[in-house]
């Protein structure tokens, strides 16, 4: 959750986040929460469901109409800082802040790592798998590529380690394989996010992520010593 801070918030802590909100230009709407939970591609929209299920009648119930109507895209129709300043309230609530937690596990760590695992790769590979679902997302969208299409060209180039693979030949692949799908986004086309920190991960042979860890994203540096 650090290292995926580091690039999501420019920062290491993570739990911090959960009332972070602002649109990013990236074409994906507002972009918030601990993973960048973004209301064009629905993943907001399943946050805000688990909580209403967990706080019936809290204050961002009301927008679930408006988050349902503009996935798909960036409007805010519906939405404005009523919306953003209820978010930011709601991160008081550990309810909201369990909803959250819920939402990334299901969609993506838990995903992430069960198809890491299956491919046999490391701790490592697992964090590679897990930010490439954060920021990609599983499946191809409109201008967009997903994990699914990454993961196939890397399986094009090397073979994981569950087919007899070396697997810091596999995870070159992958970010290379990833590298293309960020230049397809010109909102996305720094890949420092790769080439300053994960990629050095790989060169330095940190398969079980040993720390101390130490890279930059998006210009800033990061170091990480310990749990």
């Amino acid at each position: 959750m650090r290292l995926v801070s580091s690039a999501e918030n420019s920062s290491l802590d993570w739990k911090a986040q959960y009332g972070y909100i602002e649109d990013i230009g990236d074409g994906r709407g507002y972009t918030a929460g601990i993973i960048g939970f973004c209301s064009g591609t629905g993943d907001m929209r399943a946050v805000v469901e688990r909580y209403a299920k967990a706080r019936p009648g809290n204050p961002l119930e009301r927008f679930l109409p408006a988050l349902r109507a503009v996935v798909g895209g960036d409007s805010h129709e519906g939405l404005g800082e009523a919306f953003t300043d209820a978010w930011a309230k709601a991160a008081e609530d550990t309810a909201f802040r369990r909803a959250q937690d819920a939402e990334r596990d299901a969609s993506y760590f838990d995903p992430a790592v069960v198809r890491a695992e299956a491919d046999g790769l490391s701790a490592l590979g697992q964090f590679i798998y897990y930010d490439a679902y954060v920021m990609h997302g599983y499946a191809d969208a409109k201008g967009t590529v997903g994990f699914r299409t990454i993961r196939a060209q890397a399986g094009e180039a090397a073979d994981p380690p569950s087919e007899g693979g070396d697997e810091e030949e596999y995870l070159h692949a992958f970010l290379d394989a990833r590298v293309e799908a960020l230049r397809t986004e010109p909102s996305h086309s720094d890949t420092s996010r790769v080439e300053t920190a994960q990629r050095v991960f790989v060169e330095q042979g940190r398969l079980q992520l040993e720390t101390p860890l130490v890279w930059k994203v998006y210009g800033e540096s990061f170091r990480i010593d310990g749990p």
